[in-house]
């Protein structure tokens, strides 16, 4: 199995069995594997709202793309800071980041990171 790239994108590694055990073990964490239109060479996954981009790399791990999303209308926003306080957003709209949804946010990078980091 590949993963699709631009045409002019250097292409990713292929999936090797050590990658396809870890989307495995991502998705016995509750993650759902996808993909995100402006990001083809990507594996994209989702949970509780929230979502991540990864990319495989040598050795069978895969890493994190940038930092973890909120999902607006299915589209991938960025955290800013507003003078009223942290924010999602995702073109004209915003999601204020209560202390609730933080919350949620960092429990989805957490539990993230337990199964991207090498076991041992």
């Amino acid at each position: 199995m590949s993963v699709r790239s631009s045409p002019d994108a250097t292409p990713p590694p292929e999936l090797t069995a050590a990658h396809m055990a870890m989307l495995e073990r991502l998705r016995s964490n509750g993650f759902s594997l996808g993909t995100f239109p402006l990001y083809p060479s990507s594996i994209g996954i989702r949970r509780d709202g929230f979502a991540a981009l990864l990319v495989p790399i040598q050795g069978g791990t895969l890493r994190l793309l940038g930092e973890p999303h909120y999902l607006i209308d299915g589209n991938l926003s960025v955290r800013v800071q507003r003078e009223s306080g942290p924010h999602f957003v995702w073109k004209s709209r915003e999601v204020a980041a209560t202390p609730e949804l933080l919350a949620q946010f960092a429990r989805f990078v957490v539990d993230l990171a337990q199964v991207l980091l090498p076991m041992v």
